[in-house]
């Protein structure tokens, strides 16, 4: 049986040091020593509630918004995600494109054949809403036929359930680093979740994380240690911002095409520019989280009255992940 928490933060920080301290396994994959479970699975009542604010983890707040973005998108290109983490253009073989990361064309353009398993999984809810067969193939067998490559899926598959009036979700991992990617992976899938949950005009349900491999490496133990010293933070009760009721689509396109000006610097986003935007509250917010990151990227420093237009959880985390602002820091996921 699962685990159950309420939030995905409650059920970061057990699963990780149920991973760290109660490991079933040592192995080294590709040479990186790690400890390892086998079979991990967790279940959450509230994955709106999707952030990891931990202080000691630093969360990536404006990359886990542009991942979820990206695959939305449905593009593979290598930009707009490596600009919020440079640190993903190892894993591109032409330096301008990933491939078994790059989820956006495996949903809405299965490996080119024009196959669109977002508008597959609306059809099939809405022709048997009891249906089990509203599945989003992600993991190729393909990509094993290339010893070299260095861009393998790490989902398998998303799987989304009608019940009762509630948009349920599984998202099926082959592997899963308990330190770096749960936080951004599952933020993204529960961001899928619930964009498709307004789309169908259903409240969003539970979701349930299941990974084959779950380990942490060797190189983050430090790192760990600190998350599973300071624990939880009290003083942080904010709510996670929900997504505004119907179809998010067009504001999406929005946000995509306004995210493209900022992170070229060729667009400015003062507070009253922000909310002058035709776009619901949610999205501005959005968008504004990406002006901050243009102004520490391109500008000496933050704006602080922008910084103070933001939900409080979107100001406290970019707070803890950025504490100084200064053009010279480090921006990285």
């Amino acid at each position: 049986m699962h685990s159950t928490y309420e939030t995905v933060e409650d059920a970061y920080l057990t699963e990780l040091r149920s991973t760290y301290l109660g490991a079933s396994f040592r192995n080294a994959p590709r040479g990186f020593p790690s400890r390892e479970r086998l079979g991990a699975g967790f279940l959450v009542r509230q994955p709106v509630q999707r952030h990891v604010a931990l202080p000691g983890r630093r969360s990536n707040l404006v990359f886990n918004f542009a991942e979820a973005l990206w695959y939305l998108s449905g593009s593979a290109d290598l930009e707009l995600v490596a600009h919020y983490a440079p640190s993903m253009r190892k894993y591109s073989s032409d330096g301008a494109t990933l491939t078994g990361t790059a989820y956006g064309p495996r949903i809405f353009d299965y490996r080119g054949t024009g196959l669109d398993q977002w508008r597959s999984v609306i059809d099939v809810l809405a022709d048997d809403p009891d249906s089990k067969r509203a599945v989003v193939q992600i993991f190729h067998p393909g990509e094993l036929r290339e010893p070299a490559n260095i861009d393998v899926a790490c989902t398998l598959a998303l799987q989304f359930m009608l019940r009762e009036g509630q948009l349920h979700a599984v998202g099926f991992m082959r592997a899963n680093d308990a330190y770096r990617g749960m936080v951004s992976d599952v933020f993204s899938f529960t961001f899928l979740l619930e964009m498709l949950a307004r789309q169908l005009g259903v409240e969003v349900g539970s979701y349930v994380h299941q990974v084959g491999s779950l380990h942490v490496y060797d190189s983050d133990a430090p790192l760990v240690e600190r998350v599973l010293r300071e624990g939880a933070d009290d003083t942080g009760p904010e709510r996670f911002p929900t997504m505004p009721a119907g179809d998010n689509w067009p504001h999406v396109r929005d946000v995509l095409r306004i995210e493209a000006q900022l992170r070229t610097d060729r667009l400015r986003l003062g507070p009253a520019a922000l909310r002058a935007l035709d776009l619901p509250r949610y999205w501005q917010d959005v968008i504004g989280l990406f002006e901050l990151h243009r102004q520490l990227t391109f500008e000496a420093g933050t704006d602080r009255e922008l910084l103070d237009e933001l939900p409080p959880l979107y100001r406290r985390m970019m707070l803890c992940r950025w504490p100084r602002t200064a053009a010279d820091q480090e921006v990285s996921a």
